[in-house]
């Protein structure tokens, strides 16, 4: 009886529709005065001769009000006439924000508006601009600022916006603490955050300021990095803002690490209908983990191996989850699970709130598209896509069922400032560093990053300008052009000086899973000059080139995390073909770094070669050969070990570098911003191909202890190093001391 009654009632329903249903004959619009007719039509998608219902009707009003330029919309259908009768928004005549000297400023503001000078009045809109306002203000610093709007009605039915804007005193971040079971040193967590504290020399970055939106960004950086480290209860909770004297704030932190978590027992969980075998490589790798430190980042891989196959093996609608359970104090067992969920397909996708940003740098970050299956794990990957892009300080999105199986997907945006202005500068025994530059990383709304940078030492200014488009042709691609200046002048203790402009053009893909693969091209042309007193084998080496060259490099990384590494290793290597070229130099160079950790010590063991060489009987270039960089080889000076000839040290062919070091936690444990390590270095550089008897082959090494302090001016590196072996030309140094800041 029940069935019987559900099927009258959807007949009669049907019934219903039908006979408010009619065919459009005629169309007439009212009450447009900017609008034209032809516009409204092509707006609501009416079409002569069509069936329109009630329900069609309303999804017409829909679409018309979803252009912004009508306030009211009215539709009759009567003997197949279809009358829109509509209501326009007043347009905006002019936008003017008062209190702000700064046009810079203003103009930031401006563009970030949802209202625009000669665009529809939507009055629900000055609202969200407010809040737009405030909070870009509160990003500049100006946490006291007061908005008030004003709306002004002229006589040829325009209006003008007014936003009037006290900005108050800028608030400052004078300290900042980490409390609590923090685990780690101060030094190490300030690394992590954002946020700076306020020292009279920070004339230039933002982030002295104190800032809502950085201060949840620290939040997430801070647990992140103690989920990275096995701290599987972490919490951050609610950091503190305490107000000081002339409106300046303490920020503090308070921190449960808890203790850190060992995987027991890991396990793969599927459907019983799944083949088993296309999940091999995920069963594999969970088995990995069994035995080691709990680690987001390496869930993440394995979660990564899931959404490949989604794309492959007609797993469109697989849904997977990681749940843990606790064994005791330190043990957790992982259960990963694979479900499939009810097939459902994403019929339309939606994007609002982009007023720089092009709508397809947001499309092309989307792991999901319009008629794809709806899969919950590449929705996640999509919306963590958009947000990795930095250019936007909101990212939220809602779902929207159109019917059983149907879905639509809206996405909201909110964009934020992405140009940036920094300075830095560093002194120590190696001399004295300078440097800046600007950044932007949303161009012309194409999400393509520009930098221009300058950098000045004791013996180099070198200026560069370049272009990157991290997603080129679609092809989740990096391309990268570059133009470089720079001039090197060695004379005291090389016997040459040389300047090089040119440029480079490259890419930077995953080849494989971890893999990046970054070839490029260039061409410089270079100058190079010698002294009155070098050899005469170096001054036939002065005078013009134009080089051209293909390079390469391939980067395996298995790092647990980049910053502060604790786990895994890395391999790399890179190789230079030259292509129009005069010394015909072939460059080679392999890398391998591997970090343990025992303990609460974090060892590292790195190797690392080179090797430089030309065809037939050329000589490599002097400004081309190859020394020892210093951080590399502590307790000699910078570059000075090696061949020599006519008293300038002149670098070799060939270069081998052991690097062993291990931290210290324990030691000076109560030092909160001081950590210790010990260190052991050993290299050699060698080969002259002009002369060979200006060839010195011996190893160098020493052994140290080094220290990285966070001073109040900035991170301050020391080490001091007893030399083990050297040769008699090397020029060593026992106490090496490094100091920088940002302004």
């Amino acid at each position: 009886m029940f069935k019987i009654f559900n099927i009258i009632f959807f007949l009669v329903l049907i019934f219903i529709n039908k006979s408010y249903a009619d065919i459009v004959k005629e169309i007439r619009i009212l009450n447009n005065e900017r609008i034209t007719k032809e516009t409204i039509l092509v707006f609501s998608d009416i079409k002569i001769g069509a069936n329109y219902n009630a329900n069609d009707l309303d999804k017409v009003i829909k679409e018309l009000y979803k252009t912004n330029f009508f306030s009211n919309v009215s539709l009759n259908l009567s003997n197949g006439i279809l009358t829109i009768n509509v209501e326009e928004n007043q347009i905006i005549q002019n936008i003017v924000i008062n209190g702000i000297k700064k046009k810079e400023l203003v103009e930031i503001l401006k563009k970030q508006l949802l209202l625009k000078d000669k665009n529809p009045f939507i009055e629900n809109f000055v609202s969200n601009d407010i809040e737009r306002i405030q909070k870009i203000l509160k990003n500049s610093g100006y946490y006291f600022s007061k908005v008030s709007d004003q709306v002004i009605v002229n006589n040829n039915n325009t209006v003008d916006v007014i936003y009037n804007i006290d900005l108050g005193e800028k608030a400052y971040i004078k300290a900042i603490e980490f409390i609590g079971d923090k685990y780690y040193k101060d030094r190490l967590l300030r690394n992590i955050i954002i946020s700076e504290e306020d020292k009279f020399w920070k004339f230039i970055t933002n982030r002295r300021f104190l800032n809502p939106e950085n201060i949840e960004l620290d939040k997430r950086l801070l647990k992140n990095y103690f989920l990275n480290r096995g701290h599987y209860t972490v919490s951050i909770d609610d950091s503190l803002v305490e107000f000081t004297e002339n409106n300046n704030f303490k920020l503090v932190y308070n921190i449960t690490a808890g203790p850190k978590f060992t995987i027991s027992k890991s396990e793969l969980v599927l459907p019983i209908d799944y083949n088993i075998d296309d999940f091999e490589k995920i069963n594999k790798k969970l088995k990995r983990l069994e035995g080691k430190t709990y680690s987001l980042n390496k869930l993440n891989k394995i979660a990564k191996e899931v959404d490949k196959l989604t794309l492959r093996n007609n797993y469109e609608f697989l849904n997977a989850s990681f749940n843990e359970t606790i064994l005791d104090e330190n043990k957790i067992n992982l259960k990963f699970k694979i479900t499939e969920f009810e097939k459902k397909y994403l019929s339309k996708v939606n994007v609002f709130g982009n007023n720089i940003t092009e709508e397809r740098v947001i499309r092309d970050n989307l792991e999901v598209d319009e008629g794809d299956p709806f899969n919950e794990l590449l929705l996640a990957k999509s919306i963590n896509n958009i947000k990795s892009l930095n250019i936007f300080s909101k990212v939220e999105y809602k779902l929207e069922t159109i019917e059983e199986n149907k879905k639509i997907l809206n996405i909201n945006v909110e964009e934020k400032p992405t140009g940036e202005i920094f300075a830095s500068a560093g002194t120590g025994t190696t001399g004295t560093t300078f440097g800046g530059g600007v950044k932007e990383n949303n161009f012309l709304g194409k999400n393509i990053k520009l930098n221009t940078n300058l950098r000045v030492s004791e013996e180099t200014i070198k200026g560069a300008f370049s272009v990157a488009n991290p997603n080129w042709n679609y092809s989740n691609k990096t391309l990268v052009a570059s133009i470089e200046s720079s001039v090197t002048d060695r004379m005291t203790d090389y016997g040459y000086e040389t300047g090089k402009t040119g440029f480079t053009f490259g890419s930077t893909w995953e080849q494989y899973d971890d893999v990046m693969f970054s070839p490029k091209l260039s061409l410089f042309y270079e100058k190079l000059d010698t002294n009155q007193d070098a050899s005469a084998n170096l001054k036939k080496q002065e005078g013009e080139y134009v080089d051209s060259s293909f390079a390469y490099g391939f980067d395996l990384d298995k790092r647990n995390q980049r910053f502060q590494t604790s786990d895994g290793y890395r391999s790399r290597f890179n190789q230079s073909i030259p292509i129009i070229t005069e010394d015909t130099a072939f460059f080679n160079s392999y890398e391998f770094t591997t970090f343990h950790q025992i303990a609460d010590m974090v060892t590292r063991l790195s190797i690392q070669g080179s090797a430089i060489n030309a065809l037939g009987d050329e000589d490599v270039r002097i400004s081309k050969r190859l020394y020892i960089p210093s951080k590399k080889l502590r307790g000699f000076e910078s570059g000075k070990i090696g061949p020599i000839d006519s008293g300038d040290f002149i670098g070799g062919n060939y270069t081998a570098v052991l690097n062993a070091s291990t931290t210290l936690p324990e030691f000076g444990s109560n030092l909160e911003t001081i950590d210790f390590q010990l260190f052991f270095d050993a290299a050699n550089v060698w080969g002259v191909d002009y002369d060979s008897s200006l060839d010195n082959s011996h190893l160098r090494s020493s052994v140290g202890l080094g220290v990285d302090w966070y001073t109040i001016v900035g991170p301050l590196n020391f080490s001091i190093t007893q030399t083990l072996s050297k040769a008699d030309s090397d020029k060593t140094e026992s106490v090496r001391f490094n100091i920088g800041t940002t302004f």
